[in-house]
């Protein structure tokens, strides 16, 4: 992959997410639910902004999710186990509502498999 490929998808995507990081802030009350997308992965934390402190993290890399898709970890079928997970995950915390922070990619495909996963998982934005 050449440099300008590069920065051509990835500055525009962190201009994206710095307007988005503006306006959606996680508080201890409602949390931000973070989310990235690499090639291969998917990886979703959530995070109280004002502590700094991540509160829960999950990823495609994560053990149990392996299990789910041992092989593909960039797929929406890995998205969607990563949203139940995440959820799973908030509810042992007791975190019931956060802000989703879609990290500057667009709402559609692996993104929104995994919110509506997390929606269907318990947790309510």
């Amino acid at each position: 992959m050449s440099a300008t490929r590069l920065t051509s998808t990835l500055e525009p995507r962190q201009r994206r997410h710095q307007r988005l990081r503006k306006r959606v802030v996680g508080t201890p009350d409602r949390p931000r639910l973070a989310v990235f997308r690499s090639l291969k992965h998917l990886y979703a934390q959530i995070i109280n902004d004002l502590d700094g402190k991540t509160l829960v993290a999950a990823s495609t890399l994560d053990e149990a999710m392996k299990k789910v898709s041992p092989k593909h970890g960039g797929n929406v079928a890995a998205a969607k186990a990563l949203g139940l997970r995440i959820a799973e995950l908030a509810r042992e915390k007791r975190i019931a509502r956060v802000v989703f922070d879609r990290g500057g990619y667009l709402y559609h495909g692996r993104v929104q498999a995994l919110a509506e996963a997390a929606r269907s998982g318990g947790l309510e934005f």
